[in-house]
């Protein structure tokens, strides 16, 4: 069977399976992260659509749009590329408890679909080897929804995985802070809001920020056994986002 797309791969130390200390997770060399338009421009020139760009930008724009408004109104949608539906997370301590958003969230759901599956068979995986990577941030979980890669939640903690992330060194610029996409705006946590600080574990307590989507970043001048001269600077690759 021919293959139609090629995916690179590097791998990295599996730190979430702490009694396998020798395995390895595999994490997709991404080039970049391609927004509505770019996809419509690369469709329309590569003859993947008989519209134009602008058109089928707007399309989908549209489609986006009433989807979304579908999910709110609690259908689920299936394009037979991917799944979403719109789900409730958190306890109800009683029968006749409301839905209190300080205490139960909706979070919005997606998952791969029948069309898309089934492109898998197309793809060849490329392992380049170990990465050879100073300090990496490879997951991040939102303790009060409980949600990976994705939420963040003011005054609750957020548990960040990765490799080398301890933050050490005296230089002033070392911290950890989240960028807003939208404004650039920084908001740095406070040093004693670092719950735990560990090579492949820190935990804090995420500071108050507007609602908008965020990149987080770790600097640092932690390495194995010494510190660096310079501080070197993590940037998570997923963007997370605060909702009201």
């Amino acid at each position: 069977m021919a293959v139609l797309h090629k995916i690179k791969a590097y791998l990295y130390d599996n730190l979430l399976t702490k009694d396998k200390p020798s395995d390895f997770i595999a994490r997709t060399a991404s080039e970049r992260s391609l927004n509505v338009k770019q996809i419509c421009e690369e469709a329309a020139g590569r003859g993947g659509a008989d519209v134009s760009a602008a058109a089928m930008e707007h399309a989908t724009e549209l489609f986006l749009k009433e989807m979304a408004y579908q999910l709110c109104d609690g259908f689920s949608v299936n394009t037979g590329y991917f799944t979403a539906s719109v789900t409730i997370k958190g306890v109800f301590d009683s029968p006749t408890e409301n839905f209190n958003p300080r205490k139960q969230n909706l979070i919005f759901r997606f998952a791969q679909g029948d069309r898309l599956r089934a492109e898998i068979k197309n793809i060849e995986v490329n392992i380049l080897g170990v990465a050879d990577t100073a300090a990496i941030i490879l997951q991040v979980e939102d303790k009060k929804s409980g949600t990976i890669n994705d939420l963040l939640t003011p005054g609750r903690n957020l548990k960040i995985i990765g490799q080398k992330i301890k933050i050490a060194g005296d230089n002033p610029t070392n911290g950890i802070v989240f960028v807003n996409i939208d404004t650039a705006v920084s908001t740095p946590v406070p040093s004693d809001d670092i719950v735990v600080n560990n090579p492949s574990e820190v935990l804090v307590i995420i500071p108050d920020m507007d609602v908008g989507t965020y990149r987080l970043e770790i600097t640092t001048q932690y390495t194995s056994g010494s510190l660096l001269k310079e501080p070197r600077t993590a940037v998570f690759d997923k963007e997370l986002t605060v909702i009201a």
